[in-house]
């Protein structure tokens, strides 16, 4: 059940520093769960002089006078508002700041799957096992990945936790039903890996400067967000490295990822080569420009992500045969591949060619800025089948090698 949102109502009152508008409002009395009257203090009456000035004084303040009867009958929907309202604001106005892609996707979350199926239930009547049931059917419809399910799950997770840090609901195991759900987390999803060969391959086949921006995220692991996001007064020729400070991403200019990710970049001379070719060819090279400006916004703005894997690195790709094509009518190449490749791919292949030529893992994870070793090994390195080939026959080599004669070891 929902709760009518009330507004309040202000009236003046005479007080030790002169007349003031006071906001008197209902709220409930967490001991005994009676709705008793309220009041908040706005300003003198001196400095609002009308009463339509002294709402506008409340509106400005923000202030939270809408509580949910939490007496057995909250949904979740009056649960997930209460986390949207506190805990999806932008970075500036929260204490813990989350990314405002991750606001963005948690409130993708809500609003087009949990809402929808769980909005009008009764919080703490929804079972565990109705959960999994609904995500695994998910899973069978839609084809859904599993971090996708996982993700869902977490957000509702987040919501009842959120829920009885604010006394919403009981704070004991059984008011979070997201406890007791079980859901995989691993993806069936196989990144495409590129040989060095292979990378060499497309960088023929770009023009400036996106042939400088794929070198940079082939040869550091950088993100394409951290690339677009640096500025020239990031990059230290002198010293040789490049500092993550900043993100680009849906237009918008973020914080890196984790406290790991804002480690600095170790650049090589061969390619602060490139990144120096490139500082002079570009109209935009003051220390507070984009590395990689956008052109048409006349270098106000970064370069767009996606657009730059749909208009160049998907075709540099299908051009030298990594991914499938057909020819049309008029004989020209059309990506026909439905595999998912883009600059994450060249980190990826940064991380597994690094551990397949035996560089200590701990070096790997820190060239990434990767907070776990196991991330790095776990998801970010890939075996070819060479390797596998090789890792097939060590065992085979090794019993072999103890034995002088071989001729009586046949298949039946």
């Amino acid at each position: 059940m929902t709760h009518r949102h009330q507004r309040g109502w202000l009236k003046k009152e005479k007080r030790s520093q002169g007349e003031t508008w006071v906001l008197f409002f209902r709220t409930v009395r967490k001991s005994d769960g009676k709705r008793v009257q309220n009041k908040i203090p706005i300003g003198l009456v001196k400095d609002f002089s009308s009463k339509s000035c002294a709402w506008e004084e409340v509106e400005r303040q923000h202030l939270h006078i809408n509580q949910v009867d939490f007496r057995g009958c909250v949904t979740f929907a009056d649960l997930a508002h209460h986390y949207a309202e506190h805990e999806l604001v932008e970075p500036t106005e929260s204490i813990h700041p989350k990314a405002h892609t991750t606001i963005r996707a948690y409130e993708r979350a809500l609003r087009n799957r949990l809402l929808a199926r769980w909005g009008n239930r009764v919080a703490l009547s929804v079972e565990p096992l109705e959960v999994e049931q609904w995500l695994t059917s998910l899973k069978g419809q839609e084809g859904l990945a599993n971090p996708t399910l996982d993700k869902m799950r977490r957000v509702m997770s987040l919501v009842y936790r959120h829920s009885q840090r604010y006394g919403l609901i009981p704070r004991n195991q059984e008011s979070n039903p997201m406890r007791f759900v079980r859901c995989k987390t691993t993806s069936e999803y196989e990144a495409m890996i590129l040989t060095p060969e292979q990378a060499y391959a497309i960088l023929l086949n770009l023009r400036e400067p996106v042939r400088t921006l794929t070198l940079l995220a082939a040869g550091t692991g950088l993100r394409i967000s951290e690339c677009l996001g640096l500025q020239w007064q990031d990059v230290s020729f002198a010293d040789a490295v490049i500092q993550v400070r900043r993100t680009w991403t849906c237009g918008q200019v973020g914080w890196p990822k984790s406290k790991a990710s804002k480690a600095p970049v170790p650049m090589h001379p061969l390619l602060a080569e490139f990144m120096f070719r490139w500082k002079r060819k570009t109209p935009y090279s003051q220390p507070g420009d984009w590395v990689f400006p956008s052109f048409k916004l006349k270098g106000q703005q970064p370069r767009v992500a996606n657009m730059l894997v749909e208009d160049y690195l998907r075709p540099a790709a299908v051009k030298v045969g990594i991914l499938s094509s057909h020819r049309d009518d008029k004989g020209r190449l059309v990506d026909d591949d439905p595999r998912r490749f883009g600059f994450h791919n060249l980190r990826h292949s940064l991380a597994s060619f690094l551990v397949r030529i035996r560089t200590d893992p701990k070096t790997v994870q820190t060239l990434l800025r990767h907070s776990d070793v196991k991330l790095t090994l776990q998801c970010y390195t890939h075996s070819v089948s060479e390797d596998r080939m090789a890792a097939a026959g060590a065992m085979l080599t090794a019993i072999f090698s103890h034995a002088a004669d071989r001729s009586g070891l046949k298949a039946d």
